[in-house]
């Protein structure tokens, strides 16, 4: 099977779907006249300091002018589209997700390092763990 069949993201109990990462990317690129080239979403559970967050690793085709404005606008879609996600933040469970600028051409090399560049393979938009992230962390 191929696509992007992993659609839900509920490693604090937040159970994200891919639906609203998409919803909520879409608004942010239109609002903040940005172009991105792909996306994907992780948790991380055990941060060196802090609260743990979702963590939005993002190749942009063209930066945004401010990337806190940009993750602000993602925060405020997603708190918008999912109470759980919502009641997480408030009750200080997790802090507001961070976004982590990919290099032009990231996605690609780390599709390629797994083998799946080209074809009908996509980039899983959510993951429940950090083996894309940690991977592209590398590039």
């Amino acid at each position: 099977m191929s696509g992007r069949i992993k659609h839900f993201l509920s490693a604090f109990g937040e159970h994200v779907i891919a639906e609203e990462v998409e919803n909520s990317m879409k608004i942010a690129t239109k609002d903040h006249g940005v172009t991105i080239r792909e996306f994907t979403v992780a948790p991380n559970i055990n941060p060196k300091e802090g609260l743990p967050c979702h963590e939005w690793y993002i190749e942009f085709e063209t930066q945004p002018k401010d990337i806190n404005a940009f993750s602000k606008t993602l925060e405020t879609e997603m708190l918008n589209q999912n109470i759980y996600y919502r009641d997480l933040i408030h009750g200080s469970i997790i802090k507001p997700l961070e976004v982590i600028s990919v290099k032009k051409g990231g996605f690609n090399d780390y599709m390629r390092s797994v083998g799946r560049l080209g074809g009908q393979n996509k980039v899983p938009r959510l993951s429940n763990d950090r083996k894309i992230a940690d991977k592209l962390n590398v590039f």
